[in-house]
């Protein structure tokens, strides 16, 4: 019995975390506790805590009568719609949740034991950065981390999500992570906070604008998700979870659907206008396509002119990629290309097919995308989708110019079915373009004459009728057949289907060199 009461007080003590004042103060500032999130997170007494009862063995700057149950970390097991998931959870109430070598030590451990499982490690991060005190031993142990999140990618699906502050080399774990997801409001990451920066650089700057949700959301890429409140940040994650594969070696789970897979959507015939210079929006074709119309879009504010996200087809989860024409006239940029280039990676190394619904006029022009690197970084992109052996279906719907139609998961880079639409324009560039290089001197002729609008007029309709068109494309192979915009749906299910033994050898190779 006495056994009992002092597994029961030990129990209390380590559930209590820093103590009630620190967690009024935590709860003050509009954040949740470790176990609280915990308990959010994963399906109804799932949880199973490890490690609970571990303290720092450092005797440092008075650490020694400072020693908390758990070192600031709660980590253990639980389900996610009943599926198994790995998890840590930093206690800002101890020590403000900083890393110290047996708090270190837990996450590695969690983290290794979801290895040997073969399931998702989610970390909810909520630190003060590194533990001061322990000195180097701190730094060794983010290191620890930032190994194990490197040996894992591509292994088991990894999610970060950011409570509070996270700064400093503490932001490299979640940026090897496959996905980040930020609270509005009470997330920041940064390498270097507003007071460094103001003294190195005599920049002025708040910790929001620095490395707040939608500084991360919209300009920098870093996060994925953001949302108003711990709890819905926490919903986004579990249906996040629900679209994953456990593993490298499983298949996402399938989820009934009542949705008829060959179940047709006439309004698409007149989604694309009949002036190619007129803009649409592509997710009215992507949640057409999907089941139930569920589409789980992400980066929706990063590079919004390529769109990528999670839908269900015929119960099975796709990763989309899609040109948005509605910003920049879906243009591939600097950011378009990172961005949709990580997505691609991530689906291939977990067994997700890949749908790429195409309208891109090429790559966007200006000075500042060439120094910038666009040639860099468009190629990630195309070492991407080249690279990627899972089903790929491809859609262009109305212009593939250039060499970003070659980038857009064309037949040239394995790409297994490629459709268009009788709407589809497929050149080396747009007729007014075209026409300006191929028939400049009959355009000089004509502007001396007086008659030049008219020329330029009847030549670029020419060129259009000619070569903007998804005909010869056809004629040569490049494209599989050309199908309605209300057929996409039947037509994509049924390709993906067909594909689903696709089976595709690599050279053997250690790995190779993406354009970094």
């Amino acid at each position: 019995m006495e056994q009992n009461d002092e597994l029961a007080r030990r129990n209390s003590e380590a559930e209590a975390g820093g103590g009630s004042e620190r967690v009024h103060k935590q709860h003050e500032a509009g954040k949740l506790t470790a176990r609280e999130r915990i308990a959010l997170l994963v399906d109804p007494g799932s949880f199973a805590e490890l490690d609970k009862f571990v303290t720092h063995r450092s005797s440092n700057f008075g650490l020694a009568e400072k020693r908390y149950p758990g070192d600031g970390v709660v980590t253990g097991t639980g389900t996610i719609h009943g599926r198994p998931v790995c998890i840590f959870a930093q206690d800002f109430t101890v020590f403000g949740g900083s890393l110290a070598a047996m708090h270190a030590r837990k996450i590695v451990k969690i983290m290794d034991l979801a290895e040997r499982l073969g399931c998702p490690i989610i970390g909810l991060n909520d630190s003060g950065g590194a533990r001061i005190q322990e000195g180097v031993e701190s730094l060794g142990g983010y290191a620890d981390i930032f190994l194990r999140n490197t040996l894992l990618s591509g292994v088991v699906p990894q999610i970060s999500l950011i409570m509070g502050p996270c700064a400093g080399g503490a932001v490299y774990s979640p940026a090897i992570t496959d996905f980040v997801l930020m609270v509005q409001g009470t997330s920041h990451m940064f390498i270097t906070g507003p007071d460094v920066i103001k003294t190195v650089t005599k920049e002025e700057i708040s910790k929001e604008v620095l490395g707040g949700a939608e500084t991360h959301g919209s300009i920098s890429g870093v996060s994925h998700l953001d949302a108003e409140s711990e709890a819905r940040c926490i919903e986004l994650c579990k249906t996040l979870v629900s679209f994953l594969p456990q593993n490298n070696l499983d298949e996402a789970p399938m989820v009934a659907s009542g949705d008829p897979a060959t179940r047709e959507d006439p309004e698409l015939d007149q989604l694309i206008p009949a002036q190619s210079n007129l803009p649409y929006d592509m997710k009215r074709l992507i949640t057409s396509i999907a089941d139930d119309g569920d589409f789980f879009e992400l980066q929706p504010r990063f590079a919004p002119n390529i769109i990528i996200g999670f839908s269900r087809l015929n119960g099975k989860t796709v990763g989309v990629v899609a040109n948005q024409p509605s910003a920049l006239a879906g243009c591939l940029d600097i950011n378009a290309s990172t961005k949709a280039a990580r997505f691609v990676r991530f689906c291939d190394a977990f067994n997700i097919p890949l749908l790429t619904l195409v309208d891109v006029p090429g790559f966007l022009p200006g000075v500042q995308q060439e120094h910038g690197g666009i040639i860099r970084h468009g190629a990630k992109l195309l070492y991407a989708f080249a690279e990627a052996t899972v089903p790929k279906v491809t859609i262009i719907t109305r212009k593939a110019y250039g060499g970003a139609y070659d980038v857009m998961s064309s037949k040239h880079i394995r790409a297994d079915m490629n459709f268009a639409f009788p709407s589809a324009e497929i050149a080396v560039m747009g007729p007014e373009g075209a026409v300006n290089i191929i028939f400049r001197k009959e355009l000089e002729d004509a502007a001396r004459q007086g008659n030049e609008r008219e020329c330029r007029e009847r030549l670029v309709r020419e060129y259009r009728d000619k070569f903007a068109t998804p005909w010869e494309a056809t004629e040569l192979g490049f494209i599989d057949a050309i199908i309605k915009p209300r057929e996409a749906r039947a037509r994509v299910i049924e390709a993906f289907s067909l594909l689903r033994t696709k089976r595709q050898s690599v050279p053997k190779k250690k790995h190779g060199n993406i354009p970094l």
